[in-house]
């Protein structure tokens, strides 16, 4: 057997690789972690997740300060927001966060942890600063970064991405969004609440294009209400630097043409995997513009390399990169052959409303050919989300022929928290007998989950035959009140 320097060496100090070097190392596996950056933590800890929701926090805030008036307050002007503090907040988050993922507590689980930019030189060894590091096990896991669009003129303008968004020495006045995903439409709604003017190009006509159309327009509706522009169905002819503008030429579907201005310009269309650089090529490993190719194990065209997260591309979250990192370490560590399962991947846009889902929803269903059925239930019902002013919003159930749960979706407030209910129901396989019968705290914004099961079985429990059955069986009297009769009658000859 060749002798290596280490038992498994992981390239990438995100949430896969993170999650593959601490398990190996804590379960005896020599192991090598090598990370580009300054410091471990991946784009999540340090530009993305984290970030972002401490910055949407902050807005959030900020946001209540200036609608007093709602909750029966008096109604007050803050003064404007320095971004400077905004940032030292968002840097002190990151900071404490960051000390779980140091090179301390690697090294005491028995890691060794190396910063530079390694490179394949074969199958087995990488180059690293100068030296060479060969490893029995290799795992690729250096996420991915924002994509840069081919527009004209891009190249030569000053632009921001999700690197530099959080990192401002001040507040823009304006700002022109280019994408309307996840991470654009949080960042628009944020910003502007903090006091800049944004505007949202937009391809298509909807926002959020995986989800559900109705449910991605009332989000949207709730950012035009709060001041966010939009541009929907248009294309960018170029861009250009103006010194203290940019310009952003559009054209829409008749072929007409609008120049936008504004300070500054947010790069939000998707994501590149991040593999430029790795010596790929040199050893004939897979890849395209989407991310390295990997078998249901997360095993490359080589068995002893694996990939996990961003850099595979699929779904792009840290919870799934984390995930997989679970799904490497049962192959390559305990040698237990275990396969991705993808089916109840449970994912959140955090704009306010929330919107999340798990599952199908029904534009995803559609497009697999199921047949379903849908049930809603509106938190304008939730006693809960009415006291807090948060009413607005709906969950929606998807139920396949037999009426197990396919997918649920939830538009309102803490919507990835609700969501939590049904990662444990779906991946539980838990009836939906169980939930309707169980007891939720009162009033809980909890309740809309056990309410839109109920909405399953009412019209069963409370259908004409069941009414006629009890009727027959114990005599029933029938109604007290004649007050709606009419419409029960209606219901009782259906």
């Amino acid at each position: 057997m060749a002798d290596y320097d280490y038992d498994i060496g992981i390239i990438g100090g995100g949430a896969a690789g993170l999650t593959v070097a601490s398990g190996a190392a804590q379960l005896g596996a020599k192991t090598l972690l090598v990370e580009k950056e300054e410091a471990l933590g991946g784009d999540c800890l340090h530009y993305g997740c984290v970030p972002s929701k401490t910055l949407i926090k902050t807005a959030h805030v900020y946001h209540l300060m200036k609608n007093g008036p709602k909750f029966g307050l008096p109604a007050i002007a803050p003064p404007a927001v320095d971004f400077r503090e905004v940032s030292k907040r968002i840097r002190s988050v990151i900071g404490v966060i960051q000390k779980h993922d140091s090179v301390e507590r690697f090294c005491k689980l028995g890691a060794q942890v190396e910063f530079g930019n390694p490179e394949f030189t074969d199958e087995h060894a990488i180059s690293l600063n100068g030296k060479f590091i060969s490893a029995r096990t290799w795992v690729i896991a250096t996420g991915s970064s924002s994509a840069v669009p081919p527009v004209e003129g891009l190249d030569k303008t000053p632009y921001l991405t999700n690197r530099d968004l959080f990192y401002l020495d001040k507040l823009p006045g304006s700002m022109i969004v280019l994408g309307a995903g996840p991470i654009a439409t949080e960042m628009a709604q944020a910003f502007c609440r903090l006091g800049t003017k944004v505007t949202v190009i937009q391809r298509s006509g909807q926002i959020l294009s995986k989800e559900d159309k109705d449910m991605a327009d009332i989000v949207k509706q709730m950012l035009e209400e709060e001041g966010v522009a939009f541009q929907m169905n248009v294309s960018v002819v170029r861009v250009g630097d103006l010194g203290r503008e940019r310009e952003v030429v559009i054209k829409n579907a008749a072929g007409e043409t609008q120049t936008l201005k504004a300070e500054t310009i947010l790069v939000a269309l998707g994501r590149s995997p991040n593999v430029i650089g790795l010596g790929l090529e040199k050893i004939d490993i897979p890849f395209d513009h989407k991310g390295i190719k990997v078998d249901a194990h997360l095993r490359t065209s080589h068995k002893h390399i694996y990939a996990a997260g961003d850099v595979i591309g699929g779904y792009q979250f840290t919870h799934v990169a984390g995930y997989e990192g679970g799904v490497v370490l049962s192959n390559a560590i305990f040698h237990l052959p275990k396969k991705t399962n993808y089916t109840h991947v449970p994912w959140c846009t955090y704009t306010h409303p929330e919107l999340a889902s798990i599952g199908m929803n029904e534009k995803s269903a559609q497009h697999a050919g199921i047949d379903y059925s849908v049930f809603h239930e509106e938190f304008d019902g939730n006693d809960r989300a009415l006291a807090e002013g948060e009413s607005v919003g709906r969950i929606k159930l998807l139920l396949d022929k037999k009426e197990k749960p396919l997918g649920v979706q939830i538009l309102g407030p803490q919507a990835g928290n609700l969501l939590s209910e049904w990662v444990a129901i779906m991946n539980g396989g838990v009836g939906l007998s169980k939930i309707a019968s169980a007891i939720h705290p009162y009033p809980t914004l909890g309740e809309i989950n056990k309410r839109v099961v109920g909405s399953v079985f009412s019209p069963k429990i409370f259908s004409s035959t069941v009414k006629k059955g009890l009727k027959f069986f114990f005599s029933f009297k029938g109604r007290a009140c004649t007050c709606g009769e009419e419409v029960a009658c209606e219901e009782d000859m259906k």
